[in-house]
């Protein structure tokens, strides 16, 4: 009976609300692997679009459901029926209204702590401490799960719409543009131009290939994920703070360096390796996320390679808009630092995010200018293009250095980068 009890008892726990802490490991847990054996072959057998789309909306509501909770998912049907409604308008100032949601639902739920404690907290104490009160009694205890993805999304399709292109008309359509579960936690960022037309190509039929091409991805994400960087994980958790670090020889600090470049890699392209073949097997191509960017021998083929549709989504959505290139360098450098900035913001509410974003955008300044230098610029850069792995180890040390930014806070980030160039404490 105690048996039978306790085997009862964890099969009610894999069914049971998800909470924030799985948010990071959704794709590997026990609910979504049943889901995915449940969902997939039922998609499949359905065989008509009429009933293949409708199925399919339910089963992204239920896995909303499960994983962001009635107050998760309250905000963004919201924020989704406004974006649709407005969207329907075309007009230039329904769809301003639109995106200006958007950004203040983002701003709110994912930064409002940072800009009460950070920044207005640095500008006066007692403000921020007295801001940061009445955002903590108004939040819940986490954001909205991947209000980030929902915000970038809904900003592009209104901007989209609001520049000529034909809205979604269809509410089960645009229901699953805003949360189409492959892509919903994690990625990639989708544009709603190529999304539409690939989902009514799976709803129509999904192809042995579609099924193989998927599978084969998917596993690549998992090992990607599950096997490698989440044993990486645990390593850097061990071997990674700097009180431990700091009792390390030289060798096995660059070694713990090297781990943490390739954790991060891991871990962001596996989870889109494992979107993308979802969504294969349903017969829908989401956008590539990841090109090998440690291949890439200049800062500017970096970000070519890395995360590419959060990178094409800054391009199109904030740097163009500020201007681009069109105004000059000084303008080029400042649009630049300004889009970085926010793609560092985006990955978190912390000035070492914003920072990785800066170091980032300085680089890419530098890079993108040194051609034009007087007298020294051309024929140096004539000699780098004839030198691909000089170039090759310079941009991956740079990004992977950046790393150390990313990972940690901005001095012990400092304090780790020092200790891989001293054999001491």
């Amino acid at each position: 009976m105690i048996a039978n009890a306790a085997w009862f008892h964890d099969l009610t726990a894999i069914f049971a609300p998800a909470t924030p802490e799985d948010f990071g490991k959704i794709f590997d847990t026990y609910w979504f692997v049943i889901f995915a054996g449940i969902v997939l072959p039922a998609y499949w057998l359905l065989r008509r679009p009429a009933l293949r789309l409708p199925f399919l909306a339910l089963a992204c509501v239920a896995y909303h459901y499960h994983f962001a909770g009635p107050a998760g998912m309250l905000p963004i049907i919201v924020i989704g029926t406004a974006t649709y409604a407005l969207g329907l308008t075309r007009r230039r100032l329904a769809c301003a209204a639109g995106i200006a949601l958007s950004v203040l639902a983002l701003s709110f739920y994912k930064y409002s702590h940072f800009l009460a404690g950070e920044a207005l907290g640095h500008i006066h104490a007692a403000w921020g401490a007295a801001a940061d009160k009445s955002a903590g009694s108004l939040l819940p205890a986490a954001p909205p799960l991947a209000i980030s993805f929902f915000a970038f999304e809904f900003i592009h399709y209104l901007y989209e719409v609001r520049r000529g292109a034909v809205p979604i008309r269809n509410p089960l359509r645009f229901l699953l543009f805003a949360i189409f579960f492959p892509s919903l936690v994690a990625g990639p960022i989708k544009r709603f131009t190529q999304f539409i037309p690939s989902l009514e190509h799976g709803a129509r039929g999904v192809g042995v290939d579609d099924v193989s091409i998927g599978l084969r991805r998917v596993a690549l994400g998992f090992l990607k994920k599950v096997v490698i960087a989440d044993n990486l994980t645990l390593a850097i958790a061990f071997y990674g703070p700097v009180a431990k670090f700091a009792t390390m020889t030289l060798p096995a600090r660059w070694t713990v360096f090297v781990v943490i470049a390739l954790r991060i890699l891991f871990d962001f392209s596996g989870y889109s390796d494992i979107a993308i073949g979802l969504a294969r097997m349903l017969g829908v191509k989401l956008p590539e996320n990841f090109n090998w960017p440690y291949a890439a021998t200049s800062i500017q083929e970096f970000w070519r390679r890395w995360h590419m549709s959060l990178t094409s989504w800054i391009r199109d959505y904030v740097y163009i808009p500020l201007g681009g290139n069109r105004h000059g360098i000084a303008r080029r450098m400042l649009n630049g630092l300004i889009a970085f900035a926010l793609i560092g913001l985006w990955h978190g509410p912390a000035w070492h995010f914003v920072l990785w974003g800066l170091y980032h955008g300085l680089g890419l300044a530098v890079c993108a200018s040194y051609a034009k230098l007087p007298i020294a610029g051309p024929p140096l850069s004539r000699l780098l293009a004839r030198q691909p792995i000089p170039c090759w180890l310079a941009t991956q040390a740079f990004a992977w250095f950046g790393w150390l930014i990313f990972f940690y806070p901005v001095v012990e980030a400092g304090r780790i980068a020092g200790l891989l160039f001293t054999s001491g404490a």
